[in-house]
């Protein structure tokens, strides 16, 4: 077994590992996240840190060992300190406020959109132009923004829809005078 390259996960206080038969168990204050991994890695729970191992040092199995090393990594921080994606809403008259557990969101079309918030996820709106999306699967997170992002994309002529904070978007010309 090699572990060249890959630190060990160190694991705060209050986070526990559970090594099961391929799968992985993170326990933590923001919540219990499992993931299935390569049954060929072996992974360990030593001193409050977290090793892993791969069999060889072919190709696939650096890859699958740094695959299997961020996926932890991303459990563990996001059961202990969550993971969050902010968007922006940009345009004249596009809204979002909360409604339940969920947003409902006004982007120039001609009905609302309503927008319900999966299980372990939070949406939240600080302000009417902007949407917070927080939770600790890491995955989840990103998909839910990318998913509300979705609903109306930035254009490129007057930068109008809904971006993910602090993306640029590429503006055109538009039609020169003539």
């Amino acid at each position: 077994m090699s572990r060249i390259g890959k630190e060990p996960i160190t694991l705060p206080d209050g986070v526990d590992v559970t090594v099961g038969q391929g799968e992985v168990t993170v326990d933590g204050p923001k919540g219990t996240l499992s993931q299935h991994v390569d049954p060929g890695m072996s992974i360990e729970v030593v001193d409050g840190r977290v090793d892993i191992e791969r069999p060889d040092d072919s190709q696939e199995s650096r890859a699958r060992h740094g695959l299997t090393r961020a996926l932890i990594a991303n459990m563990v921080h996001g059961v202990h300190e969550g993971w969050r994606r902010e968007l922006q809403i940009v345009g004249v008259g596009y809204r979002a406020q909360k409604r339940g557990s969920g947003v409902q969101i006004q982007v120039g079309y001609s009905h609302s959109v309503d927008v319900e918030a999966p299980d372990g996820i939070d949406l939240e709106v600080p302000s009417p132009t902007q949407i917070v999306v927080s939770g600790a699967d890491k995955q989840r997170v990103g998909q839910v923004a990318a998913d509300i992002r979705k609903i109306r994309r930035p254009e490129p002529y007057k930068g109008k829809g809904i971006r993910y904070a602090g993306e640029e978007v590429r503006r055109k010309s538009g039609k020169a005078a003539g």
